[in-house]
């Protein structure tokens, strides 16, 4: 949609005053109050499908981006329908829910993930060809190229690494006893173990990179408004900020990649590989891009609630710290002096020890996904004209189903908002689906589900972690996770801090 060449231009817009924001957001408003008009006219003439909801458009696309959970609820109850369909701006977008539909949802092959979230989600980099409008081809190439970054000979290597990562960032904490914010220091750790395990060594072993990279997918976070997302060719405020974020991620991934290939030192980490494949430029910038919104988002999300979790409920933790020891003690080799550091001890553990025998950090992985993870799967129906459940999803049309109706659903998980990780499994047809469903699971899972084990143990290993309020005095209740903040799902500042307890391992 825009060339670098444009985005250049932009980034050197580093400042406006006054009157070009006004400039800028005046015709915003004015093209979005026509637009609103026309999709009003459109919503009344066509009267076949599923009920719309009785909003204007004014009620529906800003709560839609910015109280997501709220806002499907109420719709929900406004048409008193397991269906109902809304318009944002030009766009049809129909709502589903329930068993039987969300069997059908995750199923149906002309439902395309890539196409819903290029529009109804928007929180990505967006440079055409790198890392959206993207060719499936490219797209095939580029799940390959992640398939590889995940082979057990790759991980192997790599844990090491993310171990003496993990250990350098704890470190910068404080002593025994220090206090932190688990949805500040958890997610910035998480994204240090995602930038070493998808992109470069340089990268990884440079913190002030590190930090400038993640307070920039913060800033496309920030960026991404109704305007930057419905209305991407308006040169609106959002738009702005959202393409001078994209090109400074793009310039710094960009110098990684020319700084390997102009040294010829071959080193053992993902670039090397996406570089010895002989991948084109543009794939390895995308690759890179695209998979660092993992570790910025979903994967920093489920560990901060999985180290709140546990500090706040000692029986679970007790188990986790058990099933931790058992790892170093069973499967860690260690000298015969003894001197190794926590690190390299576990750095002696092999990738299927922590893979097949931490049951007890499966469960509670499985269960902040469940619990915390507030998504909305999105589709867009890029074949003929569709059904879901009986209905009827036009060509062009976009269906949502929100991971509320299973995994908040109080006849799948009684106490739905209750965290507990030994609960039953039912006998729904589709009843978790944390790391997606049918034709469209994560393909970065094994990688993911390593970096938080790994992470874990080495915290259980090294601290006591309870949770304290603002005060640090106890903190009897855990906050509920956010389900209107539908990328962190952080709850209010200052709900709850972590104590690091001294612990011996």
């Amino acid at each position: 949609m825009y060339s670098l060449g444009v985005l250049t231009l932009v980034q050197s817009l580093a400042a406006h005053d006054a009157a070009l924001k006004l400039i800028i957001v005046l015709p915003s408003v004015i093209i979005l109050a026509l637009l609103s008009c026309w999709a009003n006219a459109r919503q009344e003439q066509d009267d076949d499908g599923p009920p719309f909801l009785p909003l204007s458009i004014w009620e529906t696309v800003w709560p839609f981006f910015t109280a997501r959970h709220d806002f499907l609820a109420r719709g929900f109850e406004l048409t008193r329908q397991p269906f109902f369909r809304f318009k944002l701006l030009q766009n049809t977008v129909v709502v589903v829910s329930q068993e039987y539909a969300r069997a059908d949802f995750f199923a149906c092959k002309g439902l395309d993930i890539h196409e819903g979230f290029k529009v109804l989600s928007g929180a990505i980099p967006m440079l055409p060809g790198v890392t959206s409008d993207l060719q499936a081809r490219r797209i095939s190439l580029i799940h390959r190229r992640l398939a590889a970054a995940q082979s057990s000979d790759h991980l192997q290597r790599l844990i090491p690494y993310i171990l003496q990562d993990i250990c350098r960032v704890t470190r910068s904490w404080g002593s025994a006893g220090s206090v932190i914010d688990p949805f500040a220091h958890i997610p910035a750790l998480l994204f240090q173990t995602t930038v070493r395990s998808l992109s470069s060594h340089e990268l990884a072993d440079d913190p002030v990179t590190v930090e400038r990279l993640r307070k920039l997918y913060d800033a496309l976070d920030d960026s991404t408004t109704p305007f930057s997302v419905l209305l991407p060719w308006l040169p609106s405020l959002s738009m702005l900020a959202k393409l001078r974020s994209s090109k400074k991620v793009y310039d710094i991934i960009d110098g990684a990649i020319r700084a390997r290939v102009a040294s010829g030192i071959s080193r053992d980490d993902t670039l090397q590989m996406l570089v010895d494949h002989g991948d084109e430029k543009m794939v390895i910038v995308g690759f890179i891009m695209g998979l660092l919104v993992a570790g910025a988002r979903s994967t920093g999300t489920t560990a901060s609630w999985i180290v709140t979790y546990l500090a706040g409920l000692p029986e679970w933790r007790l188990r986790a710290q058990d099933e931790a020891h058992a790892l170093l003690a069973v499967h860690a080799t260690t000298t015969a002096t003894g001197t190794q550091n926590l690190a390299e001890q576990l750095a002696t553990v092999p990738l299927e020890a922590f893979e097949q025998c931490t049951p007890v950090m499966d469960a509670v992985i499985r269960e902040a996904l469940r619990v915390a993870q507030p998504h909305t799967a999105m589709r867009r129906n890029v074949g003929p004209e569709t059904y879901v459940a009986g209905v009827r999803i036009p060509s062009g049309a976009y269906v949502v189903y929100p991971f509320s109706d299973v995994h908040l659903n109080p006849q799948l998980y009684p106490d739905p908002w209750r965290f507990d990780p030994g609960r039953s499994k039912s006998d729904a047809q589709v009843d978790y689906i944390g790391w997606g469903g049918g034709k469209t699971v994560c393909l970065g899972q094994r990688l993911a589900k390593l970096q938080m084990k790994v992470m874990l143990t080495i915290l259980l290993l090294s601290f006591d972690l309870s949770l304290v309020d603002q005060a640090q005095g106890p903190l009897r209740n855990v906050p509920q996770p956010n389900w209107n903040d539908h990328l962190t799902c952080k709850p209010p500042p200052g709900s709850c801090y972590v104590r690091l307890g001294y612990h011996k391992y």
